[in-house]
């Protein structure tokens, strides 16, 4: 039984952003549920939630002994019986400071992504609450295959020039450079095959009898999500090397239906913590040489 978890607060909260963001620092985890404090009560919230067994953390030896948090399998089973994790993939259990640490860089990577689009939504008025970022969702392929992307985005973008508020969606992959081009621009050969697949019916059933054929993502999505990848752990020349092979990928192996209907865009980490996601610093797969705000 879990104790002294103030229930629809900060300990919920918090417990919930670690179970679905597999991990954080002690400074994303105070920028993404209470910027508005002092760091210290994020601090002992933390050290609180621990003294519970339902988090844990490990400490970086570089970069000023950074503590990094995860919740436990007991804070994993608490938080995947709340409402608003019930259709959250539960984590891969981390299972001990060791292999923490060897999930820790990518881990942390995508957690700030998931900040950056937090913090701009903040600045400019639109709607992208924590837990609208969401890591690892299964998406099947059939024959036991499946597209994972690094995290879902839910953004609720304000009223523009009298127009009301818009949803948008969108498939983050975060690249750190620990795989070569190639194998980062076949990722997209993944996510169009997606955008085209359609489960078989099992025989004799009333969809399969009565109902036409659609596409699978169409049960969660009225529209398929934008694909965006986000480029990090090389230099220049490096993420210009990485574009140019989703763009050659896009243009010779990818269908044209997928292209011309999916948003696919490419952007450096650096210029999303520096400008905001917001800002035009995202290079369209048609033009590598064009950037444009991945809400256009």
């Amino acid at each position: 039984m879990m104790l002294n978890v103030d229930a629809g607060g900060g300990d919920r909260l918090a417990l919930a952003v670690l179970a679905q963001y597999r991990m954080t620092t002690t400074e994303q985890m105070h920028l993404l549920i209470a910027p508005e404090v002092r760091i210290e009560q994020t601090r002992r919230r933390l050290a609180k939630l621990r003294d519970e067994g339902l988090i844990e953390r490990i400490t970086l030896p570089q970069a000023g002994r950074t503590r990094v948090w995860f919740a436990t399998q007991y804070g994993v089973q608490v938080a995947s019986e709340w409402p608003e994790l019930r259709e959250v993939q539960p984590p891969r259990l981390i299972g001990d400071r060791t292999a923490a640490r060897l999930r820790v860089g990518h881990a942390l990577t995508v957690t700030e992504t998931g900040l950056a689009f937090l913090q701009d939504a903040r600045g400019r008025g639109d709607v992208c609450a924590p837990l609208d970022w969401i890591p690892e969702v299964y998406h099947p392929l059939g024959s036991g295959e499946a597209v994972i992307p690094d995290a879902l985005l839910y953004y609720r973008r304000s009223k523009q020039n009298g127009a009301s508020w818009s949803m948008l969606r969108a498939f983050v992959e975060v690249d750190r450079a620990t795989m070569g081009p190639e194998r980062l621009a076949a990722k997209l050969t993944a996510y169009a095959r997606l955008y085209e697949y359609i489960p078989t019916p099992a025989p004799g059933t009333r969809r399969a009898m009565e109902q036409p054929p659609e596409e699978n993502w169409r049960r969660r999505y009225p529209l398929f999500p934008r694909l965006l990848f986000v480029l990090d752990g090389t230099g220049p020349a490096g993420i210009n090397n990485r574009i140019h092979a989703l763009q050659a990928t896009a243009r010779k192996l990818v269908p044209a239906p997928f292209t011309q209907q999916v948003r696919i865009l490419m952007a450096p980490l650096t210029d999303l913590l520096r400008d905001g996601p917001s800002a035009p610093v995202w290079h369209t797969v048609h033009d590598p040489d064009h950037t444009i705000s991945w809400m256009d």
